[in-house]
């Protein structure tokens, strides 16, 4: 089967313009004499186009369209607030070869790379060079008609070409930069820590290649204190490094907000609008135009903001309290929750066509405990944030390192609170140090403070955990030894990623004995004594 031969390349603002309107068929404009090439059959021209450019893009695309009917174009808008500006133009075309869909068993890419700034051309030789453009890059140059008669060079505009496929082995130096530039990309999401934990790794991967190829909004989930605020704050860090937001990063805790308080907090008000409004207000959405906004806790919204907000991402517009005039505002969304919005969705209380809009990206943050194969690097880091904030360099010895990591790392060390916890304890031991030193002894407090406070947590919780699967009767008949047991089991079935894991942990001492341990079952089987199921609990 013959490829089709696919031409991506970019509108010249100068070259492609003729100089006079009638005098354009006797004029080298290398957009439209590309597809005049006896020997080159283009099937599909790829243009790239300013937004400020359309009419001239309409005239070339028709021009091509008059000299070669088999070719269709494609107009693909960019904006370019200065087409000499590196980052702004690299940005602008690494997005575009993120975006669009290659398919190189059955296309041909040609590159081209006559028109456009210098700095756009090497641009496009660069993200050829590295694969983000899988082609050749093909130059075009005008006829050699200087001094002949106008008939003569308009029988020739089409002028030549070159094609110039790169030997990309040849370019080591420019794979270890993209490289380079990924790590960078991971470290800034990882705040500089060296975590070992694989699952943990491909989902900031991911992550990564999300943060840098769309605007679309991220709704990230998983427990309380499991890191959603500060990734959130890293998202932002690496696109405005990548110069692909330029306002700022506004965080709000929905559910501090309710109400009129909401509205009015989110999408502003107008002098006058209620009560105690005495001057007007631009609202959070407003002050997140060209930045990020974080919703920590979206499920806490009311369904009016809900409404109000999916007409501001969809639309870019929303209406302050007391205006009947719409105010425009340009922003990333990234969303929070700890709880399951699907089954608040099926309650009533979430808004579906808003979570269809916000769950495009959906990217689950497991809990520290989840995490253990990364305590170790988490408590280095925990102690350099110790030392650049309270100016006191603070360190652990070798034995009460040890005894800490036994215990952080243990599968019965629940990390109720997640980082929070672990922040705390380094804070405390910290602050308690003397000479900057925690020794064993601090480390043997914490954890029974740590342990202290778990249980007090726990024994309140237990009935809550117990309601949410049981009715009361089914628990009046429970002994307390049971109720207990319980409510730990459920907690950590719904800590866990599957039955299995939840099995591991909660059998953790008892299945080395075993040759061939089965968790899942013996889970499985327990759950079954109660009438319960693992879906159940989910």
């Amino acid at each position: 089967m013959n490829k089709k031969c696919v031409v991506i390349g970019l509108l010249g603002v100068h070259l492609d313009q003729p100089r006079k309107s009638r005098d354009r068929w006797a004029t080298w404009r290398p957009t439209v004499a590309i597809c005049q090439q006896e020997d080159l059959i283009v099937d599909r021209f790829e243009l790239i186009v300013e937004h400020r450019y359309s009419k001239l893009a309409n005239q070339v695309i028709q021009d091509i369209e008059t000299v070669s009917p088999e070719t269709s174009v494609r107009a693909h808008p960019v904006t370019l607030k200065d087409p000499w500006d590196l980052e702004e133009v690299y940005a602008g075309l690494h997005q575009f070869s993120r975006e669009y869909t290659f398919d190189t068993d059955a296309e041909d890419y040609l590159i081209h790379i006559t028109t456009g700034t210098h700095v756009a051309q090497i641009c496009l030789f660069l993200l050829t060079e590295s694969r983000h453009l899988p082609g050749r890059l093909i130059q075009t140059s005008p006829p050699p008609g200087r001094g002949r008669s106008k008939q003569a060079e308009a029988a020739s505009v089409q002028g030549t070409f070159q094609i110039i496929d790169l030997d990309l082995s040849r370019y080591d130096e420019l794979a270890k930069r993209f490289r380079q530039e990924h790590d960078e990309a991971r470290s800034i999401l990882k705040r500089g820590i060296e975590t070992k934990d694989e699952s943990f790794n491909a989902l900031i991967d991911r992550i990564e290649k999300v943060t840098l190829a769309t605007k679309a909004p991220i709704l990230m989930s998983g427990p309380t204190g499991a890191g959603k605020t500060q990734l959130a704050k890293l998202i932002y860090e690496l696109k405005h490094s990548r110069r692909q937001v330029s306002g700022p990063f506004i965080e709000v805790n929905c559910a501090t907000i309710r109400g009129e308080q909401a509205m009015s907090a989110l999408f502003g008000h107008t002098k006058g609008a209620f009560t105690g409004a005495n001057s007007a207000r631009a609202g959070l959405l407003k002050s997140a135009d060209e930045g990020m906004l974080f919703l920590d806790e979206i499920g806490e919204l009311g369904l009016d903001e809900q409404a109000m907000l999916l007409r501001a991402i969809e639309e870019k517009e929303f209406t302050p309290v007391g205006s009947d005039q719409s105010i425009h505002s340009d922003f990333q969304l990234i969303a929070g929750t700890n709880r399951d919005l699907m089954a608040e969705v099926s309650a009533g209380k979430f808004r579906e066509d808003l979570l269809a809009r916000i769950n495009l990206w959906s990217f689950r943050l497991p809990g520290l405990n989840e995490r253990r194969a990364d305590i170790d690097p988490n408590l280095d880091y925990e102690l350099q944030q110790f030392t650049r904030n309270n100016g006191q360099k603070i360190t652990i010895s070798k034995e009460a390192r040890k005894a800490f990591l036994d215990f952080a790392m243990d599968p019965a060390t629940p990390w109720n609170a997640n980082f929070r916890d672990l922040n705390a304890a380094v804070t405390r031991m910290g602050t308690l140090a003397e000479g900057g030193r925690i020794t064993i002894d601090l480390v043997t407090e914490e954890i029974t403070r740590l342990r202290s406070s778990w249980q007090t947590t726990d024994a309140r919780g237990d009935d809550d955990v117990l309601t949410s699967c049981l009715d009361d009767s089914q628990i009046a008949q429970l002994d307390h030894f049971d109720r207990v047991q319980l409510a730990e089991v459920i907690r950590v079935c719904r800590q866990s990623r599957s039955l299995s894991q939840a099995g591991r942990t909660l059998f953790a001492v008892s299945r080395k004995a075993k040759a061939k341990p089965n968790d899942a079952d013996r889970l499985r089987k327990y759950l079954q004594r109660f009438g319960l199921s693992w879906d159940e609990l989910l």
